[in-house]
């Protein structure tokens, strides 16, 4: 395990870039709701320009920007309502979007989270690669984030057919310091049900493998024995 963009520089072998809170979950959700090509990138520069070239629309969040520079809020529980079938998105936010551009390193790419982390490790199983690099991105991608590094733990456990307890987590990590955006009524980007979609486990059957593009990573649909969804 790594941690933070530093540690996803160094990536090798397969690597699952891991972002709780919201990043992978929501790429989840996109590719879940039949979003069509769907490219993470690393600034909202990048994702202007892709999202003008290719007729798409902008999901993110960025410390640096207001919400309104964004067609779509990185929130799994807004995106509920949203008609994204067969749409192009261009996502950009503070630490996975940008962990996923910066494993150059990598053999395979893969984003990872607790609603399919079931998938990445039958994934991980039927591909027997000889490395593994689970990279919790953090929080802006240079700060450790604890739903990120337990996420990470949680999956080696997994593979490693070591006890995990879901519920646990849950209570442990409704209380860390990156989970309190979701309890704070000023925050309407932040809404209070996206902490538990994003706790909930193994809700999808898929991975998203990364493919890298002009200008960003393109993200694919993926079955958890490898074959990608027709």
């Amino acid at each position: 395990m790594v941690e933070c963009l530093s540690g996803a520089e160094r990536a090798k072998g397969l690597v699952v870039v891991i972002d709780v809170f919201r990043s992978s979950t929501v790429a989840c959700f996109l590719a879940d709701m039949g979003v069509g090509e769907y490219i993470a990138t690393d600034s909202l520069d990048r994702a202007r320009a892709l999202a003008a070239a290719k007729n798409g629309k902008i999901i993110g969040e960025l410390e640096t920007e207001p919400v309104d520079v964004f067609d779509h809020l990185n929130s799994p529980f807004l995106l509920k309502e949203a008609d994204v079938t067969g749409q192009t998105f261009l996502h950009v936010t503070n630490a996975g979007t940008r962990g996923l551009m910066a494993c150059t390193g990598a053999d395979e790419v893969l984003v990872g989270c607790f609603v399919n982390a079931g998938a990445v490790v039958d994934y991980i199983r039927a591909r027997s690669p000889e490395l593994v690099t689970l990279v919790a991105m953090g929080t802006g991608g240079v700060m450790r984030a604890q739903e990120d590094m337990m996420c990470a733990m949680y999956i080696k456990n997994e593979l490693e057919e070591y006890p995990n307890s879901i519920e646990t987590l849950r209570k442990f990590l409704r209380d860390v310091d990156s989970a309190a955006k979701f309890f704070d009524e000023s925050r309407t980007d932040c809404p209070e049900e996206d902490f538990d979609l994003c706790m909930d486990l193994d809700r999808f059957d898929f991975v998203l493998r990364g493919e890298p593009v002009e200008g960003g990573v393109r993200l694919s649909r993926v079955e958890a024995d490898g074959r990608e969804k027709a």
